[in-house]
């Protein structure tokens, strides 16, 4: 007779923990990626983060055969699967037949097969948070490097001075840094309202505001706007008096923050003044932003339904915008040469995809989101209203709802200016997925009834 003697718990607990986290370990992986630098010149194709983005898929796939589940519910497969009918048919109206395979490939990618991927490796509250809280390592890593860049004048070029904090990414995204940043802070400010440990709340308030000095060196008034607006609806969702208690708190830092920065307050000023000048003497980057978007208009104007085709907005640009336009943005500094960097899309995602698929696309892109939005929201909201939903010693998900919703939101807004491209796309497909599992997924119904974890 054999006598099998138990292991001790810290050993059982210590070799149980890398199996219990194994089937989100791949997007942990996709997230991972994106604190490497990126090459000079690697903005125009694919990226170690892409090809992460596609191994996501292929465990996603592998563990559903292995475990023989359905994929997913019919109201998810309808949401996820709504931005294939426009992109198909904008592939069709492809001016060639590579461009067209390109794009298809490019939006299935960010908008359907990771999305839905990360939604199916996600199984619960604790996967979310693991990904919520690498999110916010990824932001404090890449916030780190954009201030050293500011302090040492290592940026990327803005007006004249190397000081635009801009992370790994390099000058040809400027925008990277900033997304990632923004991210961290929303998923850090949605798991200080949730509940949880008091550690673990207060650790993660510390990182929102931490992060709320990259975040200002970035210049990126998109991020800036994009980042208020979900701030203030995180605040206001998790409570109005916690709303404005923290309102008071983070207005104060920002002064302290801003005050702090000697020569760079007078350009923040200037940037920020800049987000309202419109007609009144705007910069040649907004005069370009505006006269693209016209632009974009004017091709949906002439083809309403279908739009001139994936990959076509390059093509028919100059055929529809103004002498305004400059031939190109200069980027430099960062560690990278002077490079005049062509203006390829509107930098507005709900122009980009009206311009090139058409009404009939735009529909079906957005109502995926605007879904997934509403869904969430309402989840949210039943967890709140749950028994002991505002009580700190029971989990009913609410830093989780706050973190989907939150990144979903941000993404929505900051989608009015910027679209896809640069490596740093990959976490929209990200964000799509966290806020689809926990908009969609039967364990994100349970789990906002305050059921127990898988």
């Amino acid at each position: 007779m054999t006598l099998v003697l138990p292991a001790p718990p810290l050993v059982a607990t210590v070799t149980a923990a890398p199996r219990r986290f194994l089937p989100v370990l791949p997007v942990i992986a996709l997230v991972a990626t994106l604190a490497l630098p990126v090459s000079e010149g690697g903005g125009g194709g694919g990226t170690v983060a892409d090809a992460v983005s596609g191994l996501v898929v292929v465990c996603c796939a592998l563990r559903l055969v292995r475990g023989r589940r359905r994929p997913l519910s019919r109201t998810a497969a309808v949401v996820l699967g709504l931005p294939v009918v426009g992109v198909a048919l904008a592939t069709a109206g492809a001016a060639s037949a590579g461009a067209g395979a390109a794009g298809l490939v490019r939006y299935l990618q960010i908008f359907v097969l990771v999305p839905a991927a990360v939604m199916l490796l996600v199984r619960d509250r604790r996967d979310a948070r693991l990904i919520a809280w690498s999110l916010v390592g990824l932001a404090l890593w890449q916030g780190t490097i954009g201030v050293h860049q500011y302090v040492t004048g290592t940026g990327a070029s803005y007006r004249g001075e190397e000081i635009r904090a801009v992370g790994t990414f390099g000058p040809t995204d400027i925008m990277g840094m900033a997304a990632v940043v923004a991210f961290g802070l929303v998923c850090a400010l949605g798991l200080a309202l949730g509940s949880g440990p008091a550690r673990l709340r207060t650790a993660a308030a510390v990182c929102a505001l931490a992060l709320l000095l990259p975040l200002a060196l970035s210049f990126s008034r998109g991020a800036w706007i994009a980042t208020a607006v979900t701030c203030g609806a995180q605040l206001v969702l998790a409570g109005l008096r916690r709303a404005v208690t923290v309102f008071a708190v983070v207005a104060a830092a920002s002064v302290v923050l801003v005050g702090g920065l000697g020569v760079g307050t007078a350009m923040l000023q200037e940037r920020i003044s800049s987000i309202t000048q419109v007609a009144d003497a705007p910069d040649q980057s907004v005069t370009d932003r505006y006269t693209m978007w016209t632009a974009a208009v004017d091709m949906w104007r002439d083809q309403p339904l279908t739009g001139v085709g994936l990959k076509g907005f390059p093509d028919h640009r100059d055929g529809h915008a103004s002498l305004a336009l400059s031939s190109g943005s200069d980027t430099d500094g960062a560690g990278a040469g002077f490079h005049r960097q062509p203006l390829l899309s509107p930098h507005n995602m709900y122009l980009l995809v009206l311009s090139e698929q058409g009404l009939l696309g735009l529909l079906a892109l957005a109502g995926s989101w605007l879904a997934l939005l509403a869904c969430g929201l309402r989840r949210l909201l039943r967890a709140r209203r749950s028994p002991g939903g505002q009580d700190r010693g029971l989990d009913h998900g609410l830093d989780c709802a706050l973190v989907a919703c939150g990144l979903l939101v941000w993404q929505l807004v900051d989608f009015v200016y910027a679209d896809i491209g640069g490596p740093s796309t990959v976490l929209t497909a990200l964000v799509l997925g966290l806020a689809a599992w926990w908009a969609l997924a039967a364990e994100g119904a349970k789990g906002t009834e305050g059921a127990g974890e898988r």
